[in-house]
Order: structure tokens, then sequence, then C-alpha cells
């Protein structure tokens, strides 16, 4: 499928973003895990793949368990079924088959956990052994990797006899995930900390029930910050954020300020909402260091693009394992624009100003990637118009996104 988007002159209405994947997939978690009859009260999950993945096994256990293309669904999964008795297959996607899990398995066997590979040492599928008394204690992992391994475990380590002393070595990345966890944990009643600057402890004590509510998508927020900047004069409302909130990428209103977007908090009738205004004049360089918001690396490398503005981007060392090679995509995609966009070291993105002509008739395509997708969209607003391949990925995490982008006033059609 590829869809054809046109964009208005400027971006102004009302947004009710997606409640947060990051937050309903580590409440689906804990609720599991909680001990007794009665389980937490959980409002306003989010309706998109990775959580749906998550609530289908939940409510209807099998012996194989497809989570698709939801890698944090096979991480967070996957460290739930080893302590959970039974016997398990998980497994996902062409393109699941081939993300790695090999530091999240060793850690689980070095706990206690049984967990083979079926076919690609590494790599899912998966087959687990459940043992609800798992014996826990002391790991070190690198504080590099992936911050979906150190939540997947620091979630089941109320379970296990022991808990879990988790001791992460170099440098912490992703580190507002790692926090979010812990605050989740917390109000859920576990007892879990950091000691010092590198160790986290988590004492075996089970999580209690509670009524729980999901507030909205930071990370689905960039995409119509990135609108709001592209906008000659823009209003945007959007609902359902908090402004004291756990999510690390509510970070993005602060480093939007520096592209000349206003951020004002208020409330209506009780609910926080948050209004995007342009305001102020952009920079005219940009230096960044996404080490602790990797998912909002897109968004800021598309949209500084579009509005000419030079950059800098570092930290962005773990895009190369997500949904796809994230460097790559961007590189390529941007280059169909005419935009020259440059690598270090596999964690440095930058462009200087360099541009091609443009391609003919340029398509993006999305690489199995709802961000990448999501992302691009906006560019209609510099090009009149922009043509996205497979743009059904939203569904990944905003399966209302297309919706919403009419509702404010673009133009779409799709064609096989």
């Amino acid at each position: 499928m590829q869809m054809t988007i046109n964009a208005p002159q400027n971006v102004c209405g009302h947004v009710c973003l997606p409640s947060s994947k990051s937050i309903s997939n580590r409440v689906l978690v804990m609720n599991a895990l909680t001990k007794g009859i009665k389980k937490s009260e959980l409002n306003n999950l989010a309706d998109c793949d990775d959580t749906r993945v998550m609530l289908n096994w939940l409510g209807h256990p099998s012996d194989i368990i497809n989570i698709g293309a939801a890698g944090t669904a096979m991480r967070f999964s996957s460290a739930l079924l080893a302590v959970t008795d039974g016997i398990k297959v998980i497994t996902g996607t062409e393109r699941m088959k081939n993300r790695p899990i090999s530091i999240l398995v060793d850690a689980l066997r070095k706990l206690g956990a049984t967990v083979d590979y079926m076919e690609k040492d590494g790599f899912p599928p998966l087959r687990i052994v459940g043992n609800s008394r798992m014996e826990g204690g002391s790991i070190s992992l690198p504080g590099n990797v992936s911050s979906q391994y150190i939540s997947a475990l620091l979630m089941i380590a109320p379970t296990m006899e022991k808990g879990l002393s988790l001791t992460l070595t170099d440098a912490v990345i992703s580190r507002p995930y790692i926090d979010l966890t812990l605050q989740l944990m917390t109000d859920f009643g576990a007892k879990c900390y950091w000691c010092g600057e590198s160790q986290i402890i988590v004492e075996p004590i089970p999580y209690s029930s509670r009524t729980y509510f999901v507030e909205s998508d930071w990370s689905a927020s960039s995409y119509w910050y990135e609108m709001a900047a592209l906008s000659e004069d823009s209003e945007i409302v959007l609902v359902g954020l908090f402004q004291n909130s756990y999510q690390g990428d509510a970070k993005v209103a602060d480093i939007f300020e520096h592209l000349g977007v206003q951020t004002i908090f208020e409330h209506s009738d009780n609910i926080p909402r948050v209004i995007l205004r342009k305001k102020g004049e952009p920079c005219k360089y940009m230096n960044y260091d996404f080490l602790n918001q990797p998912d909002l690396a897109q968004t800021f490398v598309v949209c500084c693009c579009m509005m000419d503005i030079p950059f800098r981007f570092t930290g962005l060392q773990s895009l190369k394992i997500k949904e796809t090679d994230r460097i790559t995509a961007l590189r390529n995609e941007l280059l169909k624009l005419g935009y020259v966009v440059k690598e270090e070291n596999d964690s440095v993105l930058y462009w200087d100003g360099e541009k091609v002509p443009v391609s003919p008739s340029p398509a993006i395509d999305t690489y199995e990637d709802h961000r990448m997708a999501m992302a691009f969209a906006p560019c209609a607003l510099k090009f009149g118009e922009i043509r996205i391949n497979n743009p059904e990925v939203v569904s990944k995490s905003y399966p209302k996104y297309w919706e919403n982008l009419k509702a404010v006033g673009f133009q779409i059609e799709t064609s096989k």
C-alpha cells in the first residue's frame, strides 16, 4: 500500500493521543505477577499492536505465543514466561527472528531460568520452561544495552526468592526508561531502588493490586511538535499528557523549544492537556545527545532537515537494533528528499547542509518501522505532498495516526 499525503497550510486542532505503550506493557507484566485472586484495575491501556499482543496471550494462554513485530512484547514476555510455571514457545516475524536477544537470555539463565533457542543461537524463537520460584541473586549487564532487557529483568525480580541485585557496567543509556520501570514497580508495591550510580536493588516483595490510569504517549506527541515546527502559524492541543510525567520522552517539550515551539500545560474539565504554538526564532544549529531519548531521534533528524537546520546528534547506538536499522533508514530516505545525512561510529548522525537534487517522485519506505512513517509524514508541510510506502506500520504504536492527520486538515489518499 502507498499513501499520498497533502498538507494544509497550517495545523490547528485537538488531538487525542494514544495511551503510552511503554507504561501499558509494563503494568500488564506487573499485573500478571500480582499475588492473590484480585488483579489490578488498569484503565486507558494503549490500543496498539505492542500492547494488543501482550493482552492477547495473557488473556488466551497458548503453548506457542506469536508476538509479531513487537520488540517490547518479545523482551517483556520472555522474562515473564521465565517466572510463570509451564512450557511455552515464543516467536515472531522474520524481522523479529533476526533481532538479538542473547543478553536477556544469558541473564535469565544466570538467575535460574531454562531458556533454549529453537532456531538460531542468540535469536528468537525461544523455548522457555517457566519456574515461579526462580532463585534470583546478583548479575551484571552492560549499561549500554537496550533498556528493555534491563526493565524486563527488573519487573520479574520481586517474584524471585533472593530478589535481584543488578550491576550495570559501562555508560547507562536510556536511563529514563529504567527509571520509568522502577517508578511503576514502586507504584505497584515493589521495593526497588538505585544503590549508587550503577547498581539497582529489587527486594523479594511481591506486587499488590491497585487501580491505575495510563497517561497519553509523549513519544507520539513528538510528531505533532514536528508539525507545529514546520507550520507558519499553528495551534495544536494534545489531550492526556501529564506535566510531571514518568515518561522520559516528555523531554520533547524542552527540546522543541530550540526549534521555536512553545508548550503550554493546562487542565480542562480536570483533564490535562498541552497546547503547542509556534513562537520565536528556531536555532541556527542543533547539537543534542539522544542517549536518554532514542525514540525521539527520527523526529528531530527529519524535522531539522525540513527546517534547513544543520545538526549533530549523538547517543544513537541503540537505533541499530530497533524495528529496523534506523540510522541507515534515515539516511536512505532523506537522500531521496535531497538531504545528505552522514553517520559516525554507528552512534552519530549529522547534517552539514549538503543537498542533492530530490529524487523523481520520491516515496518513503518505512522498513516495518512505525516511527519512520510518522516522522516523515509531516514532510508534506515542506514539500506540499509526500508519499509513504506501507503506512499501515503505524498500528504498532499509533493506529489512529492517519485519522488524526485528516481531522486537522491533511488530505490522504491510498493506493495499492
